[in-house]
């Protein structure tokens, strides 16, 4: 191993299973501290003995991200075992899938609580903490990797609370970036494809034994997870990653695109042909997944 992360301390939540176990594992490997975390104690507690099986350093945490009280303590976990924190992954979630018609108000509520919330409390009291070092004189070469969905980029039928979320994180992780930029602090996401409880059904087919790959493993996600939360990504800020296999591609997020300007108030009834020029001009969207 290259050692990449050697004795960084990162979070990552929803560490007990699935893509987050796998993150977890992978920057233990390449020599970073671990703070892993789940609300599934005995989850956490296995992912803890394995990477101290494999001659790692981990601490359990199982506090409730979206939890303002429990997010805080997260990050405090991280410095009151490793004296520091240099990396934050969010990556934990669930989802509750139903079409817009039948989707219920709790049923929207939980998803965007543990996904957006979810984020936003441990990034901001990570946050908190780099700012004060910076203003120390400390500056800090930190990462946050969010995670996103391709649900977040493009939509998808059936999950109109996740898509929202996911959403939501994108457009988190940019304004994040910038913010953080002067407190040392970069700021990217994921799109992740992986094969997890939440997805196994769909990816179920998708792995390859006869060409010896999976494509479909958690463990394909984490190898640019790592890279991002090494010292090495510095530059990169701000910035939204699919991956899926052996693929990584960088999404393009919403861009100014063709305009026409009057220079006077449109009356409604002129409006329609400058519409249709404007969709003429522009590139047709992707389809929401699961669109007929």
């Amino acid at each position: 191993m290259s050692r990449l992360c050697q004795d960084r301390a990162v979070v990552v939540t929803g560490a007990g299973r699935g893509i987050g176990r796998a993150h977890a594992l992978a920057f233990a490997a390449e020599g970073a501290l671990v703070v892993v975390n789940d609300v599934d104690a005995d989850a956490t507690a296995g992912v803890v003995a394995e990477i101290g099986a494999l001659g790692g350093k981990a601490v359990a945490n199982t506090d409730d991200i979206a939890d303002w009280a429990g997010a805080k303590h997260l990050v405090d976990t991280a410095l009151e075992h490793f004296g520091r924190l240099d990396v934050l992954v969010n990556n934990a979630g669930f989802v509750r899938d139903r079409m817009l018609v039948n989707l219920g108000e709790d049923e929207w509520d939980a998803v965007v609580r543990v996904h957006l919330k979810g984020h936003f409390a441990p990034l901001r009291h990570a946050a908190d903490h780099w700012r004060a070092e910076a203003k120390a004189g400390r500056v800090p070469s930190a990462r946050v990797i969010n995670t996103s969905s391709g649900a977040g980029l493009l939509g998808s039928v059936g999950q109109g609370n996740y898509s929202a979320a996911k959403a939501g994180i994108a457009g988190l992780t940019v304004v994040a970036a910038a913010e953080l930029a002067r407190y040392g602090v970069t700021v990217n996401a994921i799109a992740p494809a992986a094969r997890t409880r939440m997805t196994e059904a769909v990816f179920a087919s998708m792995a390859r034994p006869d060409e010896g790959f999976d494509a479909m493993a958690p463990e394909n996600v984490s190898p640019l997870v790592v890279w991002l939360g090494s010292e090495e990504s510095a530059p990169v800020t701000g910035r939204v990653f699919e991956v899926e296999g052996g693929k990584v591609s960088l999404a393009q997020a919403w861009r100014h695109g063709p305009v026409v300007d009057k220079g006077a108030r449109w009356e409604p009834a002129e409006l329609g042909p400058v519409v249709k020029d404007l969709l003429e001009q522009a590139p047709e969207p992707e389809p929401v997944y699961g669109a007929s």
